[in-house]
């Protein structure tokens, strides 16, 4: 989700929950995702997807962003729409449950992201994993495309 501003726009990123990205901020942040099953539509997914960490769906003109292949191997596909978070927003993020502290024993929950934020491209280009940064070099090249092709907009 991106947000228009006079002369730049914000990206809205999400910070992953859980003990390991506790204290970790620069390139920890990511677009909103999740898992895909086989078979299942990829723009599909990312609005199911979108909806469960964020609590709500989101709304109008999709920007294809295309792929990215992350350090660990996975495959993030990813859409653009322009929106701000509701009034009142209040992070409905799933949890997950591991074993914390390591070998102890205990099962504890964890949000899947414990924080929502917009940031402008230049912040965002510091918070965001490092793979994901062409996603905002996509965006903003779209924007720039879309701007020429319809100047009023």
């Amino acid at each position: 989700m991106f947000r228009k501003r006079p002369s730049e726009f914000e990206v809205l990123l999400v910070h992953p929950g859980g003990p390991f990205f506790r204290n970790k901020d620069g390139g920890a942040w990511t677009i909103p995702k999740g898992e895909i099953a086989e078979g299942e539509d990829l723009l599909t997914r990312a609005k199911i997807e979108f909806g469960e960490e964020l609590g709500f769906s989101p709304a109008g003109n999709l920007i294809e962003l295309g792929s990215v292949k992350q350090k660990g191997g996975k495959t993030v596909h990813a859409w653009a729409v322009e929106g701000d978070l509701p009034d009142h927003f209040k992070l409905a993020s799933n949890i997950f449950e591991m074993e914390w502290p390591p070998r102890s024993g205990r099962k504890q929950t964890f949000p899947e992201i414990d924080r929502a934020e917009f940031f402008s491209t230049e912040e965002a280009r510091r918070k965001i994993n490092p793979a994901q940064i062409v996603f905002l070099e996509r965006l903003s090249e779209a924007l720039k495309s879309n701007l020429t092709s319809n100047p009023a907009g």
